[in-house]
């Protein structure tokens, strides 16, 4: 059988036709998984092959069997021979001296890597480029059954850590629009978010960081009280799904726009509408121009 064209035919619009995945996730997938790796036309737009097509209905066919996204890609790659490849900005041998060092642990050297890395690249390339595919290749080493979640928990709470000083010091602009951002109740999974509010407070806004598992009673109050223009919520999990189902009729009446992600939105945007929100792109520097073009807020200098 004539393996499929790896010529570069499609626009991302015309892959999200015959896919029904959305270009915003495509993007995202691109930069956190390392595929799809299109061609580029003349013009600078992105431009998908047979061979894509395919690589993206054998993930479609997973993700029906009930895969996460990071585990089909991982399958595709075993199944079709594709080899990973390195995240923009950042070679692979940097992402993989980190995680090696988180694992061992070696934090010491883990700190060394990551303050070299944040003097080279400044926060949000690191944070997007290093840090973000380190979590992803020890989550992918926990479902192969390589590492504990032992292991899995005491990186991404040193990742956590360090992140957590980046929000610190982001600063907080007293005349930025005020964002209230949290876990939805029953999701741990916080990095993300912090990352992304890094992202914001370095956008011009102002970003109240709540945390993971916050009851939606009691966000919806704090939301009122503080006089948020916005509120941020992420779910990565089935179970965090359901209780925010569970809890919703707690935000009814409130009267601030309601913005969700996180890894289930990511795989359907639609969802957001559903549950009375709106979605505002997979990857943190889409969702910040994104929010800070519905709050209206002026642009800043890119500081990457």
């Amino acid at each position: 059988m004539t393996p499929p064209s790896t010529t570069a035919l499609y626009t991302a619009h015309e892959v999200e036709a015959r896919t029904g995945i959305p270009a915003t996730t495509l993007r995202q997938w691109e930069r956190r998984y390392g595929f799809p790796s299109p061609a580029r036309s003349s013009g600078g737009y992105r431009l998908y092959s047979d061979f894509d097509m395919s690589c993206l209905d054998f993930i479609r066919a997973r993700q029906a069997e009930g895969l996460t996204v990071s585990r089909a890609v991982y399958l595709m790659r075993e199944h079709l021979a594709i080899p990973a490849r390195p995240m923009s900005g950042v070679s692979g041998p940097l992402v993989s001296s980190l995680v090696a060092a988180l694992l061992a642990p070696d934090h010491v050297e883990a700190a060394r890597l990551l303050t070299q890395a944040h003097t080279e690249l400044g926060t949000e390339a690191l944070m997007l480029s290093l840090i973000q595919p380190a979590l992803v290749q020890i989550g992918l080493l926990w479902e192969r059954g390589e590492i504990t979640i032992a292991h899995e928990h005491l990186a991404s709470a040193f990742l956590r850590s360090r992140v957590s000083q980046m929000l610190e010091v982001a600063g907080q602009d007293a005349e930025g629009p005020l964002v209230i951002a949290a876990c939805g109740p029953g999701e741990f999974h916080e990095i993300g978010l912090m990352m992304l509010s890094v992202v914001l407070c370095r956008r011009g806004m102002q970003v109240r960081y709540l945390g993971a598992n916050m009851p939606l009673s009691d966000l919806a109050s704090y939301v009122r009280h503080a006089g948020a223009e916005a509120l941020l919520l992420t779910m990565n999990t089935e179970e965090s799904l359901l209780a925010f189902r569970a809890e919703q009729p707690e935000l009814s009446g409130l009267k601030v726009p309601l913005y969700l992600g996180g890894v289930l939105l990511n795989q359907s945007p639609d969802l957001a509408a559903e549950l009375g929100g709106a979605y505002l792109g997979g990857g943190a520097l889409e969702a910040a121009e994104e929010l800070r073009r519905r709050l209206k807020t002026p642009t800043v200098p890119d500081l990457l």
